[in-house]
């Protein structure tokens, strides 16, 4: 009976920290990625949608995520598909919470407090850009998977651990992989510098870390397949495109903000001061959360090193841009605030139990609940401040000006009558079109083939992993959003636009009238005198000359 009470309470607070994640990050498909991962796991399934896009018909480097969320698109819509996905998503992650939370010896309750910190230090902490709870995406299981292996870590049940985070790398190879080395971090110091000599010496090479390796292979064979077929310059080649141009403001510190340096810098000293006093003071009850600082410990480890790395473009470029593709930053943007937020909820029941044996002015009541219950609040604050920009907002964020960065201070009713436009030309597009066809696209757009079911020559956002897909993508792109104006819209010279239609088998071309301009010497196909859309047009493309 009380297994049955313990499940009940289990699962009430599963769906409580659900609901806060559909409260912070429930905006209407897609999400900021999720146009760049479900068309490409639509494609996976079903091999002839859009099978003339560059990007979808790429080397599919998340082999294993497509394979296990991808297959409701056979039955479903993208946005039915994306809903599944999140909740199954946003599921695993609570419930990693939940067992992380029981492993710190706290009421499973205080899943909720870390959950809270923990969000808001990933929103306004992070250096790299870095998420967890939004869109469905690769990394979203992953960090699941982590947590649970995190939870094991902390219980010190090895290997469960690596079995967890052989997984999660299956997802994400990434996520999964700087676990493995954070975790290998937390081992060395916890069994072998930490040690209590009258305790048996925990073994590292074990066959649940083989085991491990071998479900990690389901994410690393895909990745390293990427550079199939790939000279050694062209490699080199695509990791610079990849590096300095497309991904620079998640792998290349000095296209790194200022202020997110200040704003990671103060979350990461508030971690170590929260970390440093409790485990200072409290050392003969400590070794739950020394686990997690050990583990925090070594991600920082892992972004201190990619600091160093992010020198070598000054030095050597070519090899700089072959270390900097593996998000150095990832996995301490996850779990420096995650680390911070178990600190808060151990100080904070550190703080009422001392208060229930009614000691007068506890050391704890001050220092411990003072501090635990502010920073929760200054959590509860600033996520309310995210989640209410959000719905006032009204757009979802792959659409919203904010991101696609035109017109970003445009108000509400702007920006909703430029998502209402988009769609509307994407469903015409859908309706009046050859599914074959292949369409040239605004600039400022990632949601093309997620409304339109239609191919497009390139994009900003949808960049492929596999080198020579990364190549010819860098090549279309500067072709069709040419240097000379400043990549941000489409050329319209003649003899371009033959050659597009020539090369790429494109017959259409849709334009952004706030870039572009109301009229162009082409011939208009939409809007025309039954349809309304003051944001975009479609023009025909002139004819090839024979």
């Amino acid at each position: 009976m009380k297994e049955r009470s313990d499940g009940l309470i289990v699962l009430t607070i599963v769906s409580a920290i659900v609901a806060l994640f559909f409260i912070v990050a429930g905006d209407a498909p897609p999400g900021v990625n999720e146009a760049h991962y479900l068309t490409k796991a639509k494609n996976f399934w079903d091999p002839e949608w859009c099978r003339k896009d560059l990007f979808v018909t790429s080397g599919k480097a998340h082999w294993f995520f497509y394979w296990t969320f991808g297959w409701p698109t056979l039955f479903v819509s993208l946005s039915t598909t994306a809903w599944i996905g999140r909740a199954v998503g946003w599921a695993l992650i609570a419930y990693g919470l939940t067992r992380l939370t029981r492993s710190l010896r706290l009421p499973v309750g205080y899943s909720l407090i870390i959950a809270i910190v923990w969000l808001a230090g990933i929103q306004n902490g992070n250096l790299a850009g870095e998420w967890v709870v939004g869109g469905i995406e690769a990394k979203v299981p992953a960090y699941g998977l982590v947590l649970l292996g995190l939870s094991e870590l902390v219980a010190r049940r090895w290997n469960r651990v690596w079995i967890y985070f052989g997984t999660a790398a299956a997802f994400h190879v990434l996520t999964g992989g700087w676990s493995v080395v954070a975790g290998w971090v937390a081992f060395v110091w916890l069994e072998r510098i930490q040690r209590n000599p009258n305790e048996p010496k925990a073994r590292f090479l074990t066959p649940a870390l083989f085991v491990g390796g071998v479900i990690s292979l389901l994410g690393l064979i895909p990745a390293l397949g990427m550079s199939s077929g790939a000279t050694a310059a062209e490699s080199v080649s695509a990791a610079k495109t990849y590096a300095y141009f497309r991904i620079s403001h998640h792998l290349l510190p000095s296209a790194f903000h200022f202020d997110w340096y200040v704003r990671h810098g103060i979350l990461t000293l508030v971690t170590i001061v929260f970390l440093a006093t409790y485990l200072h003071r409290r050392k003969k009850a400590s070794q739950e959360l020394t686990a997690v600082a050990a583990f925090a410990a070594g991600a920082l480890f892992i972004s201190i090193a990619g600091l160093f790395v992010g020198m070598l473009p000054a030095v050597s470029p070519d090899w700089g841009a072959r270390l900097l593709r593996f998000y150095w930053f990832r996995l301490a943007d996850a779990i420096t605030p995650l680390a911070l937020a178990c600190a808060v909820a151990v100080w904070m029941r550190a703080g009422i139990e001392g208060r229930s044996r009614n000691v007068a002015r506890s050391q704890w009541i001050s220092p411990a609940m003072i501090t635990s219950v502010s920073a929760v609040l200054i959590s509860v604050y600033l996520l309310g401040q995210s989640t209410w920009h959000n719905v006032t907002g009204g757009v979802p964020i792959s659409v919203s000006n904010r991101l696609l960065g035109l017109h970003s201070d445009a108000d509400y009713a702007t920006q909703r009558r430029t998502m209402a436009d988009w769609i509307k030309v994407c469903r015409f597009v859908r309706a009046n079109s050859d599914p074959d066809d292949v369409f040239l696209t605004p600039r400022h757009q990632q949601t093309f083939k997620w409304y339109a079911h239609r191919a497009e020559v390139v994009n900003w956002k949808d960049i492929p992993q596999d080198v020579l897909s990364l190549r010819e993508w860098g090549r279309r792109f500067v072709e069709v959003y040419p240097v000379e104006l400043s990549t941000m819209r489409v050329t319209i010279r003649y003899d371009r636009l033959r050659h597009f239609r020539k090369r790429y088998g494109v017959d259409w071309m849709i334009i952004d009238r706030r870039v572009v301009g109301p009229h162009l010497p082409l011939v208009q196909v939409y809007p025309n005198e039954d349809e309304r859309n003051s944001t975009y047009a479609i023009y025909r493309l002139p004819s090839v000359l024979p």
